[in-house]
């Protein structure tokens, strides 16, 4: 019932974080059409406000960018507008011309989504095994070195690191390619410079649960009952220990989708983290709204879900 709950709050929530985005963009001074090369006429002007229908009240724009906006007809009937969010339609662009929202969201997404997918798995697949590593060899020298990686990875950020990959494995050695997205082997050094700095902060969150579940009662006992090393790090601790880690994968999942727009310039790669900074730099007010809403949509869900996962590893806790 508790997550039966969750996901029916996700459409009000989505709503009121739509409404909140077509206010604010709209707060920014001027509009998409001041900014042309060549300053168009008052008249010309006037008739590109009236197609996008910039001209409407705030309030009429926005029911008709939701898709609720009714007019009345020559006969006297009313009818609902076509189109909008409930329909699935983001609307036109107002810079890309001839492209809707939903086009270039259908052509970067997938782009972003495989991207962020091999960051997220990079990142979980070294930080998760460093930060076991760095607890159970606590006050060691794999400990020093193990944290000592982990704060360097996460003190450097990714325009940092990429622009190194760069030089060193595509110009140097050529082994990679310096940029696009076009085979398996692109995807590698925009993978690294992604999930290096996520990689980092996943190995600190797991070293901290790890080292705060080896003080716990059920621990010292299952080592007094002869239990070895390996089965206390692995049976016992490991599953509480991964907690904060499971937490944390939520929002993380979600900004490596959509959120790598310094990685995307970087590399060249055409996914939807250029577009969603570019949009509010050029006032696109459908391209900006559409983008908040899939990234706000992500990370509701991904938190939804992290939650799931939570309540599956710790049997203690208990969702009403």
């Amino acid at each position: 019932m508790y997550f039966l709950k969750r996901f029916l709050w996700l459409f009000p929530t989505l709503l009121v974080i739509s409404f909140l985005t077509f206010v604010l963009v709209r707060l920014a001074p001027g509009n998409p059409f001041v900014r042309e090369r060549a300053p168009a006429t008052p008249e010309i002007q006037r008739a590109i406000e009236a197609k996008y229908h910039i001209d409407e009240p705030w309030l009429t724009q926005y029911l008709r960018y939701l898709g609720l906006l009714w007019e009345k007809q020559k006969d006297g009937s009313w009818r609902r507008v076509e189109g909008g969010v409930i329909a699935g339609d983001f609307g036109p662009s107002f810079k890309y011309r001839n492209h809707t929202v939903n086009d270039i969201i259908g052509q970067g997404l997938p782009v972003s989504l495989i991207l962020g997918l091999l960051a997220f798995c990079f990142a979980q697949g070294i930080g998760i095994p460093l930060g076991f590593y760095t607890a159970a060899r606590r006050g060691q020298w794999g400990d020093y070195l193990g944290s000592f990686f982990a704060l360097l990875a996460f003190c450097i950020p990714a325009f940092v690191v990429g622009p190194l990959l760069i030089m060193v494995f595509a110009i140097k050695w050529k082994v990679f390619p310096a940029g696009l997205w076009g085979s398996p082997l692109h995807a590698v050094l925009p993978t690294i410079a992604l999930g290096l700095y996520f990689s980092g902060r996943i190995s600190r969150l797991m070293r901290e649960g790890m080292s705060t579940t080896l003080q716990e009662p059920f621990i010292i006992t299952a080592r007094s009952k002869g239990l070895s090393e390996t089965g206390v790090l692995i049976k016992h601790a490991f599953r509480l220990a991964v907690l904060p880690v499971v937490s944390y994968s939520g929002p993380l999942l979600a900004d490596l989708l959509v959120g790598s727009f310094v990685v995307e310039n970087i590399f060249h790669i055409p996914g939807i983290g250029v577009f969603l900074v570019n949009s509010s730099l050029n006032r696109d007010y459908p391209m900006v709204i559409g983008l908040v809403l899939l990234y706000a949509a992500l990370l509701l869900v991904l938190n939804l879900l992290s939650d799931f996962g939570y309540a599956l590893l710790d049997r203690r806790v208990k969702y009403e």
